[in-house]
């Protein structure tokens, strides 16, 4: 089992990544684990916070921006959106129940933008 830090999060509980950071550097010590000091502030809720990581725990990895298969129109759409309530869920759930097949949801289902290919003629 690995102990490398995924992220650091704030108080509020948004990730932190490069564009938050204000300052980072190195606390070595002689005796005892050295730190890699972050100082950032949030995106979300605009306050300031500080970690003192372990270097060992320590990846150049922690503040790059997870790659998402979302345009930035869909980000921001779903970011207004807000999170999934329980009752959402629980609809959700007798939806499925009610179901009988998936080709019931191909109505529901966005086209796809297909790239027109030319094919040779034979």
């Amino acid at each position: 089992m690995s102990n490398m830090r995924t992220s650091i999060k704030c108080n509020c509980g948004q990730r932190i990544i490069a564009k938050d950071v204000m300052q980072h550097g190195y606390y070595l010590r002689l005796f005892g684990p050295s730190f890699v000091y972050v100082k950032f502030r949030c995106s979300r809720c605009k306050k300031l916070g500080e970690q003192f990581i372990k270097q060992e725990e320590w990846e150049d990895g922690i503040l790059k921006d997870k790659t998402i298969e979302l345009s930035h129109d869909e980000k921001e759409q779903f970011s207004t959106q807000g999170a999934i309530s329980i009752n959402e869920v629980i609809d959700f759930h007798f939806e499925l129940e009610q179901m009988s097949d998936l080709k019931s949801l191909e109505p529901l289902v966005p086209a796809k933008k297909q790239k027109s290919r030319s094919t040779p003629h034979s």
